[in-house]
């Protein structure tokens, strides 16, 4: 089938049109059945419409998880528009930036908006929608979207946009990612390929949906027909009292949140019983909490998912056998699996050559899923999409049988609880104090976390500077996890490459040294 093909109410919708009455969005005491959930879509589309939403026109959401957030997903290309998720962690600077540059028609906000963050939304004058009944004065409420006549899908298909997703930039400001139609429906088919989220399964969605990991997992569940449990944050007892009483057979998780769910004091192997695959990414697993999850729930199938925004979530799975047996002896389990059938990845030299097997390069990725571009960035687009090919930033290497080991982040970004930072940015707006005269931001060890922000500084001669008026200047800027957790203090420059520099690898084997 021809990913041109594919669009993504089209997809979700016709394959569900023989479960009418089967439950598809689960939130709270909220339960929507697939009749209702697309009868939701076509009158919230009908509503952007009168709002005054046309066909390529941003639609943009600030809002925690819930279930008219998934609906969402469905109703802004069912209008022929174009979704752009905000990141409800960020400051308000950031998403006053984000705004500006994707210029929406229509903002639509969920509950728990930052005062900030309100003031600067407010005053781009735009129509505001709200996800809640109960709307200020000059909103449009959910009730009144209901309340809509639905429309025909827009027919959106292949290389239409379908969104526009933030991610952290290299260079301080952040990058519009388009993603197609047909990328995004064949990610979520192939992960489905694999396995996962099979058909009528029941998934529990609690990465944020301004995430495409959680935007993945949920149209892949959705193309299987199957229920979507949503949460609006993680919480290791409420995730187990999920699995436990909801019937939950697949999840995604992040690494850190699998050590949380073990460490829980509720935590009990019986409560994961009926859970069925466990989903994960963004980091390798630790050995020891491996094998702590396995021996609690042995029936539980592990896969682990690489890739990035930039191709619409994932590239390559690690199956569940290559977590055990002989496989796990070899070493595979450390690896990131291989590309699956949408996908196709090599590593490369400097050059873009394709190196011999074993040989550690830059991991290339070219397919249905690699996006259309950054927004309005043509000179990184360029860049990034080079010979036709992803250029991610990963260093890896590729075994004979097509496993992939990623050894490196060459654009030294930084993965803290399963959240993206890149250096660069961080390091933008350090600078930015009048009292740094130099800093450099690194990835450190952390045990609860994985990584941590830790950043090097150099203090302006005459000057004072304590950690905590460092972190009050990250924190009018950046989301917290962006910012520094902890910090050394330089009295002499930091050091230098031969180009002049900063070596961060040195800084690196200090602070290991240290």
């Amino acid at each position: 089938m021809q990913t041109q093909t594919f669009g993504y109410v089209d997809a979700i919708s016709r394959a569900r049109e023989d479960r009418p009455d089967a439950p598809s969005l689960i939130f709270g005491d909220r339960i929507s059945t697939w009749a209702q959930t697309l009868d939701h879509a076509g009158r919230i589309a009908g509503a952007l419409r009168a709002l005054g939403v046309k066909a390529d026109d941003r639609v943009a959401v600030l809002s925690a998880n819930s279930d008219r957030y998934v609906e969402l997903y469905l109703a802004i290309p069912w209008a022929g528009a174009v979704i752009v998720p905000l990141n409800s962690r960020w400051a308000a600077e950031e998403n006053r930036l984000a705004i500006a540059d994707c210029e929406p028609t229509v903002i639509i906000l969920g509950e728990g908006v930052d005062p900030a963050s309100l003031a600067v939304i407010e005053s781009f004058g735009l129509p505001i929608v709200s996800m809640t009944d109960d709307a200020p004065e000059g909103w449009t409420p959910w009730a009144a979207l209901l309340a809509a006549k639905p429309i025909p899908d827009a027919g959106r298909r292949g290389t239409d946009l379908f969104g526009i997703f933030y991610t952290g930039g290299t260079t301080g400001r952040s990058k519009g990612v388009m993603l197609s139609h047909g990328g995004v429906v064949s990610n979520g088919m192939g992960l489905r390929e694999t396995g996962l989220f099979p058909e009528g399964c029941t998934g529990l969605i609690i990465p944020p949906l301004f995430h495409l990991a959680a935007g993945g997992m949920t149209t892949a569940t959705l193309l299987g027909g199957g229920a979507v449990i949503i949460q609006a944050a993680f919480d290791p007892e409420t995730c187990l009292a999920a699995i436990e009483t909801e019937g939950v057979t697949d999840i995604l998780l992040v690494p850190t949140m699998i050590q949380m769910l073990l460490d829980a004091p509720t935590f009990a192997a019986h409560r994961l019983t009926g859970l069925q695959r466990i989903a994960y990414g963004a980091s390798s697993i630790a050995e020891s909490t491996l094998d702590r999850m396995i021996e609690a729930a042995p029936h539980v199938r592990f896969t682990q998912a690489y890739g990035m925004t930039e191709v619409s979530c994932a590239a390559t799975l690690l199956a569940p056998e290559h977590h055990l047996g002989q496989h796990r002896a070899a070493g595979r389990h450390r690896s990131a699996g291989r590309a699956f059938s949408f996908a196709e990845l090599k590593i490369a030299g400097p050059e873009g050559e394709t190196l011999p097997a074993g040989e550690v390069g830059e991991v290339l990725i070219r397919g249905a899923g690699v996006m259309l571009g950054y927004w309005r960035q043509p000179d990184l687009t360029a860049e990034a999409l080079a010979g036709g090919w992803m250029h991610t930033g990963d260093g890896g290497r590729m075994d004979e049988e097509g496993f992939v080991y990623i050894v490196d982040r060459i654009k030294d970004m930084i993965i803290t609880g399963g959240e993206n930072v890149y250096s660069a940015e961080v390091e933008s707006v350090l600078a930015q104090h009048p009292d740094i005269a130099q800093c450099a931001v690194i990835a450190a060890p952390d045990l609860r976390w994985g990584e941590r922000v830790h950043a090097d500084i150099v203090v302006r001669p005459g000057a004072s500077l304590t950690e905590d008026e460092v972190m009050t200047h990250c924190r009018a800027s950046l989301a917290g996890y962006k910012c520094p957790r902890s910090m050394s203090f330089w009295t002499t420059p930091l050091p230098v490459s031969a180009v002049g520099k900063i070596a961060k690898n040195v800084l690196r084997e200090r602070f290991k040294a240290a």
